[in-house]
């Protein structure tokens, strides 16, 4: 072996010595119950269960062997990566897998319950959360909820075991996700909790009692005058009950320091004050409170407030059920220090430190009572009106050492709970007005005035009867804070026709938060074939962050779809697996997870083997980057010594079983057989992707390519691809089928995931570099194109390789101009062999087009150049009926989109706290509205349309330049 690969592979090893290219034999400290220590070497590619048959066989030779008794009765534990102990009760992984932080492995005797251990130990590994971390959490929501799964899971497990082998195939390898026919609409009233009744005494008011910073304290409240209330529903009886809570002082807290150095503000002195306001969805339900500004210095450990009552003038029994209290505690700064850079140089007088989030009823309905601490968690925002952040989470800072802590204390006002009763079922008729159609036909983006939602809601009723899918609208007409409103619209909820599934989606939005709504809309979803489902499930797992109980509708109707098909169930896992390490939904997501595998056990040990896979080749990927920066000098020295220690990486026995037999992430309908070593390798760009090519024995040994790519964020690739693949049905349903190749993507985890690659495909930039001996003139060759599809077509074929160019070039000329997508080079732009065109790398949508020095990089809607042109008209000069069809198919596909428009801005809608960099706010989705001309007529939209395709025509030398500029720097740097 040469001497650099010597020290290459040295550097991994220090890296990692259980991974990647360290010693085939391990020196391993174990430590036995009976207090004997051994030191042995073992390999680190045996199991633990060989391991464990080493180490018995030469603790027969220390004292106290006899007492160890049986060795089925004890498993080893180690201190893992995360710095935690894990019980590795599944002894079939090997050392090298395991990967302890130091090789140290402590026998200890197992307790009762191995199988339940063994799966308990399964799971842990599978969902990248260790089962321990839940049963740690003294939360009861959380408890009531994993004992309510794991009994449904049992439940499922058993039918499982009663179905059929016919049964089993088609709920785990079904050739067709469509299911039997669907099932009736029905308008039955939902009689959950029907005759629920509340009957509690109070002679009291409800109120909130609070110190809203470190240090909360009960405190003596002013009472209003209140009749007292009779054995009734609590709710109907507190018309004058306000709510209230009193502020005091709170210590100083490490965020200041983050807060002064980041605004630069006079240290001298400041003050702060509290903002808290109730909302429903991210409709604010009465002025927010906020106290008198503090009294206080930066040298101070606390701070008072002279008036610290904070009062609601909303009257407790208007309460919407969903109803979020959100706190926010900001920095009131009396001058602020000038800033060198004039980026920077004004800062606001507000500035936020600290905000937190809760319900006022919990899980169970139960209005909270007791104390509570909620971590804190930190924002900057720029305005006053962004301090309350009701869309954020209502989970706390787990990160609780550096969090400012929130305790707030919900008194307790009787003996008996005090529960949300069951709205009362009340009608009323009002005359049809013409005007609710001109209403109801507004995008979703579109703002209601106070006048149109009076309108709405005096005409509710015919609403219901005459436009059904205006319920969107009739639910923001609701005045949330009257509690008359909310029996009303209960009432008419339980006769409401059914939407369409694609109309219901929109219910699931921030903005419709109550239980009862989200409700009605699982029960429309219901008539989702699975092929539907799998459509919209990216969007269905984000909108669970949008639900603030973890038992609810949503996570029961995902989890029954999942556990029934398993190619559902094998998106839904990863999904939610990607997002696991997110902080604010790291335990729902963990739980949701944990019941999936309880009630699929056999897709358990399939999905294992994927995640050790992506383990693997994250290995080989960091492999890569060491490589790469050790030998920085020498780019082709490093290309060499890199690729070849990633070479031996992959031939090594325990990557090559783990990455062989494996069901592809990206599609679990293929099947990996094994790795193509020869033909692996990784690509030139700053996280180093692998090129991972297979052998695939059902293709007739055809191979497939995936991109493995660490260090990136493919999250925003994979909603485009998925919206793309969504358009392609929507054209095929209106018998439009413009050939788009919606390629797979997967984002696995922490800014990790896969590609597919699109087999017979070049970049424009490699098609025109190839064809020119200058890569400046490159770009301006017209002819490059169409020569190259020549070269690979002829006669009839060469015809057809134009026709699918034709139309999927208009596909993605619409679908590119709709969706905004930009930095658009010759290399984020391939051709098939086949003539199919296509677009790839999504980082920039939605109108985020790039730009240098302040000028805008792409001048053009979308991309339409006269080489494409002349490819589209067979070389021939001027606009011929080639052309005419061309830009035909251009505009009956715009119309198509244009027609389900309120579909696609609901989809991003849901996705906006998914932490997309541009997809942030309802701003980001205007675009959409735009490029879409909603609220216009066919004919001024298509006008619009129109004059966009000239300008593409008319600026495509812009492109060209682009282009140009593109391949003389890959030229250079190659």
């Amino acid at each position: 072996m040469p001497p650099a690969m010597t020290d290459l592979l040295d550097i991994w090893a220090a890296h990692s010595p259980l991974a990647g290219h360290a010693p085939d034999q391990i020196t391993v400290d174990f430590l036995l119950p009976t207090g004997i220590y051994i030191q042995l070497d073992v390999p680190r590619e045996a199991t633990i269960q060989h391991i464990k048959l080493l180490l018995w066989k030469q603790a027969q030779s220390f004292p106290l062997f006899p007492a160890l008794g049986e060795m089925e009765s004890h498993m080893f534990e180690c201190v893992n990566q995360a710095a935690v102990h894990e019980e590795l009760e599944d002894e079939t992984r090997r050392l090298c897998d395991v990967r302890p932080f130091l090789p140290v492995l402590k026998l200890v005797t197992r307790n009762c319950g191995r199988a339940e251990r063994l799966l308990d130990s399964k799971i842990g590994v599978l969902i990248g959360k260790g089962l321990h971390e839940l049963d740690a959490i003294n939360d009861q929501e959380v408890k009531d909820f994993r004992i309510k799964m794991f009994r449904l899971s049992e439940e499922r497990m058993q039918r499982v075991q009663m179905m059929t082998c016919t049964e089993w195939l088609q709920a785990c390898f079904s050739p067709q996700l469509e299911p039997p026919a669907a099932t009736a609409v029905t308008d039955g009233v939902n009689d959950r909790a029907a005759d629920l009744k509340v009957i509690i005494h109070f002679d009291q008011p409800y109120l909130f009692c609070a110190n809203a910073l470190n240090h909360f304290q009960i405190c003596s409240v002013s009472h209003h005058n209140v009749l007292p209330f009779e054995k009734k529903s609590v709710f109907s009886h507190c018309q004058s009950m306000g709510l209230f809570f009193h502020i005091f002082t709170f210590n100083f807290f490490p965020l200041l320091n983050v807060f002064f150095k980041k605004t630069h503000a006079d240290e001298s002195h400041f003050s702060v004050q509290v903002r808290a306001g109730l909302f429903h969805g991210t409709e604010l339900l009465c002025k927010p409170a906020v106290s008198s500004e503090s009294s206080g210095q930066r040298a101070s450990s606390e701070h008072t407030w002279r008036d610290n009552t904070l009062e609601f003038d909303i009257s407790v029994c208007d309460l919407p059920r969903m109803t979020r209290l959100c706190f926010a505690i900001y920095a009131v700064m009396d001058k602020v220090k000038k800033q060198k850079s004039t980026k920077n140089s004004h800062i606001n007088k507000y500035q936020t430190i600290p905000w937190v989030n809760t319900m006022v009823f919990d899980f169970k309905g139960q209005l909270k009572t007791g104390d509570i601490t909620l971590h804190c968690w930190s924002s900057f925002p720029d305005e006053l009106e962004e301090m309350l952040n009701p869309i954020g989470t209502i989970q706390t800072n787990p990160y609780t050492e550096n969090a400012t802590a929130l305790h707030i204390h919900f008194p307790e006002y009787s003996s008996h709970p005090i529960i949300f009763p069951p709205f009362d079922k009340a009608r009323g008729g009002k005359k049809f007005y013409i005007e609710l159609k001109e209403i109801m036909e507004r995008d979703p983006l579109s703002q209601l005035c106070e006048n149109e939602k009076d309108l709405i809601w005096t005409l509710r009723h015919d609403c219901w009867e005459n436009f059904p899918q205006s319920l969107p609208k009739l639910l923001l007409s609701v005045k949330w804070s009257k509690h008359e409103d909310m029996a009303q619209l209960q009432a008419l909820l339980q006769i409401w026709p059914k939407l369409s599934p694609r109309d219901a989606l929109e219910l699931l939005d921030f903005n419709y938060p109550d239980q009862y709504v989200r409700e009605y809309a699982v029960r429309c979803l219901r008539d989702m074939s699975d092929e539907e489902l799998s459509q919209y499930l990216l969007q269905l797992v984000q909108v669970l962050r949008y639900e603030p109980y973890y038992d609810c509708a949503l996570t029961h109707f995902l989890l029954e779809r999942a556990q029934g098909n398993r190619k559902i169930g094998h998106f839904l896992f990863w999904h939610l697996r990607s997002e696991i390490h997110m902080p604010a939904v790291s335990v729902q997501f963990a739980l949701i997870l944990e019941a999936y595998c309880r009630g699929s056990i056999p897709h358990i040990e399939v999905l294992k083997k994927q995640v050790e896979a992506l383990s693997k080749l994250k290995s080989v990927n960091e492999l890569i980057k060491l490589g790469t920066i050790k030998n920085a000098r020498s780019k082709t020295k490093e290309a060499m010594l890199t690729k070849e220690a990633m070479m031996t990486c992959l031939r090594q026995s325990g990557y090559t079983e783990t990455l062989s037999d494996l069901h592809s992430p990206l599609n679990p309908n293929v099947q990996l057989s094994g790795i193509n070593v020869e033909r692996c390798r990784y690509m030139d760009s700053k996280m180093k992707p692998l090129w991972i090519v297979y052998n695939n024995k059902l293709l007739s040994g055809d191979t497939l390519g995936i991109i493995f790519k660490n260090g990136d964020d493919l999250r925003q690739d994979m909603l485009t691809l998925q919206i793309l693949r969504l358009m392609d049905l929507l054209w095929k349903e209106a018998n439009l089928d413009l050939r788009i190749v919606p390629y797979g993507c997967l984002a696995t985890g922490d800014r990790a995931g896969l590609i597919e690659v699109v087999s017979s495909a070049d970049t424009i930039a490699n098609i025109q570099l190839t064809s020119s001996n200058v890569a400046a003139a490159a770009a301006f060759n017209k002819d490059a194109l169409l020569n190259w599809l020549k070269e690979r077509n002829s006669g009839d074929a060469l015809d057809r390789a134009i026709e699918e160019f034709t139309l999927s070039c208009a596909g993605y000329c619409v679908a590119t101009y709709v969706l905004g997508i930009g930095d658009r080079h010759s290399d984020n732009i391939m051709v098939r062999s086949t003539g199919q065109l296509f677009h790839i790398d999504f980082g920039h949508i939605l109108g985020n087009f790039k730009s240098k020095f302040g000028i805008k990089r792409e001048r053009v809607p979308f991309i339409l150049t006269h080489d494409f042109i002349h490819v589209i008209q067979q070389g021939k000069t001027g606009y011929t009926e080639k052309f005419g069809s061309f830009r035909q198919y251009c505009e009956e596909a715009y119309l198509v989109l244009r027609k389900n428009g309120n579909l696609f801005i609901t989809l991003f809608a849901l996705m906006l706290t998914a932490g997309l960099p541009e997809l942030t706010s309802v701003k980001d989705i205007q675009y959409l509205k735009d490029s879409l001309a909603l609220g216009k007529t066919d004919e001024e939209a298509l006008k619009q349309f129109r004059q966009k395709f000239d300008e593409a025509l008319r600026e495509s030398w812009t492109t060209k330049v682009n282009w140009m500029a593109h391949n003389v720097a890959k030229d250079n740097r190659s």
